[in-house]
């Protein structure tokens, strides 16, 4: 009977057992860490740094097979060439063919930027620079610098860098530089293996590749004078800019379609003059004055024929209305009241289009002003503001100015009804005092407006004293 017992006591611990085993999950092997390392030169032909270099194939072979992106984007040769080379890859390997006659006693450059990956993971092996020399020496000079755009203080990395040996103003307009680089996310550029002379330094947008200013249109900054470079330095700043001025807006050409048929109903409804108002949800910002806007100009506007009353019908005085020189617009100027209803009261003639339209008959526009409660308070309280230079505030939504300040002899701005929400703060030095940036202009020599972002964002509250110190 104990025999018994025991027999069956390691029968249900095997089945037990058993059973735990059965529902193990099987965990296949990881294959390891990711692999996060970019390839590695292993051999080059003619060697790198190779002296009194006259070959024109040159073989690059890495440690992993490699993939090569937007080469033609990427790659910078310089001094830059009248032809460039045509760069094949396989494999391991990336093979140059110099296209262009070789400059004695020369040290060249060929920056691959973010060309060249990994095959597999995609890993970058950035900024990989071939160098070789015609000459007996490699040139070793570096010369550092940033380029920020003069209206916003912020870089734009999509722009070049160029040192140009010809001095003449016409020379960055007709010939290529001697030598490119590019500009990374902060601004910054670098230019290594650099021979040692004066240059003309210049950034600018380069879409077309032609290395060339062509329009004032462009992207472009220059320094006010040559620089020397006879030793590892680092470059004046350089404020970018583009006019924009002269410009006209691309027209679009018109298609030709064919007008609908109208429709017999459509024929009977009588036209009439069409007019809005600058009113959203009805509610009158009190910033603005109310305006009538008109869809085609008006060629008649009678005053006497719009009542102004309150919202129980009492007329008020003391307003003008006032025509735009385009005879689209004609503005209500008042002292308005917050958190107050309006009538106004439109006899059917009071206006007439150029077309002869006026409106079917008499109407009336009822709204209201916001409450001052919609807005906030804002106090800000500037240190180590330049006044001299003529300081102007802006403050700045989606990218676009949509308000600005001048200080005159106050380094504050007070302002009781703001509108809510968040602002990115800007302070532009106005040389001109005209109240509005301004490029500038490198044949008259003339350097941009400079505008210096505040890094801290504002954001201003409804119903609430905001109240910010800033130092520049």
């Amino acid at each position: 009977m104990k025999t018994f017992l025991s027999l069956l006591l390691i029968g249900i611990i095997l089945l037990r057992f058993s059973g735990l085993t059965g529902c193990a999950n099987i965990i296949p092997p990881t294959g390891g860490p990711k692999d996060t390392i970019p390839p590695v030169l292993v051999g080059s032909i003619p060697t790198e740094h190779s002296l009194h270099f006259s070959a024109k194939k040159i073989v690059l072979t890495f440690d992993e097979y490699i993939d090569l992106r937007d080469v033609r984007q990427n790659l910078i040769v310089s001094p830059v060439p009248k032809i460039q080379p045509n760069v094949e890859y396989k494999l391991k390997t990336i093979t140059i063919l110099l296209k262009d006659t070789l400059r004695p006693n020369t040290t060249y450059a060929l920056n691959f930027g973010k060309a060249v990956v990994d095959n597999h993971e995609g890993n970058i092996l950035k900024n990989f620079t071939y160098v070789f020399s015609t000459g007996d020496y490699i040139d070793s000079i570096k010369y550092s610098g940033n380029v920020v755009m003069a209206n916003t203080g912020k870089p734009d990395s999509t722009l070049i860098v160029m040192l140009h040996d010809k001095l003449d103003d016409s020379a960055v307009a007709k010939q290529r530089p001697r030598y490119i680089t590019r500009l990374d996310s902060s601004g910054n550029y670098s230019f290594s293996n650099l021979k040692p002379g004066t240059y003309a330094l210049y950034a600018m947008s380069d879409e077309s590749g032609s290395h060339t200013y062509t329009s004032k249109a462009q992207t472009f900054a220059f320094a006010d004078s040559p620089v020397v470079i006879n030793a590892n330095g680092t470059a004046p700043e350089l404020y970018a800019y583009a006019d924009t001025s002269g410009q006209k807006p691309v027209k679009k050409a018109p298609q030709k379609t064919t007008p609908p048929k109208p429709k017999k109903e459509d024929k009977e409804k009588p036209k009439h003059l069409s007019v809005s108002g600058n009113i959203p949800g009805g509610l009158l910002d009190l910033h603005n004055q109310f305006e009538f806007n008109f869809q085609v100009p008006i060629k008649s506007f009678d005053s006497t024929k719009v009542r102004f009353t309150t919202d129980s019908f009492v007329n008020i005085t003391g307003y003008h209305f006032v025509k735009d020189s385009l005879n689209k617009k004609v503005t209500l100027f008042y002292n308005w009241t917050p958190y107050t209803n309006y009538r106004l009261i439109i006899n059917k003639d009071f206006a007439e289009d150029t077309l002869g339209e006026k409106l079917l008959k008499t109407d009336t526009i009822s709204f209201a002003t916001r409450k001052e409660s919609d807005y906030g308070t804002l106090l800000l309280r500037f240190r180590n503001l330049d006044l001299s230079r003529h300081p102007v505030l802006q403050f700045v939504q989606a990218g676009k100015v949509v308000l600005t300040k001048g200080f005159g002899r106050s380094v504050r701005y007070y302002n009781k009804l703001f509108d809510p929400g968040e602002y990115e703060l800007r302070i532009l030095y106005d040389d001109n005092q005209n109240g509005v940036w301004d490029p500038g202009d490198f044949f008259a020599h003339r350097q941009p407006e400079k505008v210096q972002p505040i890094r801290r964002k504002l954001n201003v509250k409804a119903s609430w004293d905001n109240e910010v110190d800033i130092t520049l």
